[in-house]
């Protein structure tokens, strides 16, 4: 969605395809946490994307407000890490001084000692000597974008077909012209691959082959909610890879496993037993809290989490913008200016060669 309407406000005419419902999979079921977690373990291509994308959301968020009438609940509710972070570094082979990335990246990171992680939230549990505490970190509400996206899609004349599958793409002399959907051809200039977990399926579904097919693969995550107003949360809190992201009417999302399972969404008992034992340990205030919902989604895998952004090598006019793995909100409208500037061969802020379809490895 935030590719076509991007492609809109350029002047092009766009028709959004979608098998199911629009912004129904892992847009809608992730956390909302606008950074990468622990972010200098990432490539620079990824912390890239999401340092522009946090300067984008104010605005972007304000106007799907005023547009849509859906407040996204963007919060500025910082970041607070508590792991031993020097011994996940070392055991990650990392090797890179937190201190040292932030300092050189213009990101807000502080190491925290003892009591003083009390005075940034109370009432947590933690059992070590300190933490790191990123105090710009944002959050936005997914379900509620998704669907201000959705009705600025209509706002801004973007055509939507839902519950459409494309049954093949029509290709002649090496560029695609169109899509086969219902037995016809919706003819286009260029055709662009947004599917997220499914992108590399419905290529091969497609026969499109390339000597570097993108590997995207699907990763599912489970998620839950506790109706808890009381908890006095006010932060992001991470420990053990895991984190609870408090809402502004009280709720608290808790996430989130990391499955290697295939295309499958099915929730487990066992997981939902992991995520409220970790919330109730990490946060007593919680225990009570009802859970009002479990969930699973599938994240885009890809390689080292960087996203596809580029034209087929063989087949002009073909373009992917998939496999943002765990941080497609963190870094979507960074991503989605990128792709448009390579459309219009703009020269922008960043580079796009490094996420061309034969360059992710």
């Amino acid at each position: 969605m935030l590719t076509a309407l991007a492609l809109r406000a350029r002047g092009y005419a766009v028709t959004l395809l979608d098998r199911k419902l629009a912004g129904q999979e892992s847009s809608w079921a992730g956390g909302g946490i606008l950074s990468p977690l622990y972010p200098w373990h990432y490539a620079d291509t990824v912390n890239a994307l999401a340092q522009r994308s946090q300067q984008l959301y104010p605005a972007l968020a304000e106007g799907l407000r005023e547009e849509s009438g859906v407040d996204p609940e963007l919060l500025s509710s910082g970041l607070l890490m508590l792991d031993n972070v020097a011994s996940l570094d070392a055991a990650s082979g990392c090797g890179v001084d937190p201190l040292a990335w932030a300092a050189a990246h213009g990101v807000a990171l502080q190491r925290l000692e003892g009591a003083d992680v009390a005075s940034v939230q109370a009432g947590i549990e933690h059992g070590i000597e300190g933490a790191w505490w990123m105090p710009q970190v944002m959050q936005i509400r997914n379900p509620r974008l998704l669907r201000a996206l959705r009705a600025a899609l209509d706002v801004h004349g973007v055509r939507l077909l839902e519950q459409v599958e494309v049954q093949g793409l029509a290709i002649t002399a090496g560029r695609v012209h169109g899509v086969r959907v219902d037995g016809q051809v919706l003819s286009a200039d260029a055709v662009v691959l947004t599917a997220g977990a499914w992108s590399a399926q419905v290529l091969q579904a497609l026969s499109v082959a390339s000597e570097h097919p993108p590997a995207i693969e699907p990763v599912r995550g489970q998620m839950m909610v506790l109706n808890a107003p009381q908890s006095g949360l006010r932060r992001i809190v991470m420990s053990e890879g895991r984190y609870l992201i408090p809402r502004k009417d009280g709720r608290v999302v808790v996430g989130s496993t990391l499955e290697y399972v295939g295309f499958d969404k099915v929730t487990t008992e066992a997981a939902r037993e992991s995520l409220y034992a970790f919330a109730l340990r990490l946060c007593p205030a919680l225990a009570g809290a009802p859970m009002e919902a479990h969930w699973a989604g599938l994240r885009p895998g890809s390689p080292r989490g960087i996203p596809y952004i580029g034209e087929h090598p063989d087949i002009a006019g073909l373009f992917l913008h998939a496999g943002h793995f765990r941080n497609g909100l963190v870094m979507g409208p960074a991503s989605t200016e990128l792709f448009v500037q390579m459309i219009e061969k703009e020269v922008g802020q960043l580079d796009v060669a490094p996420y061309a379809w034969d360059s992710v490895r």
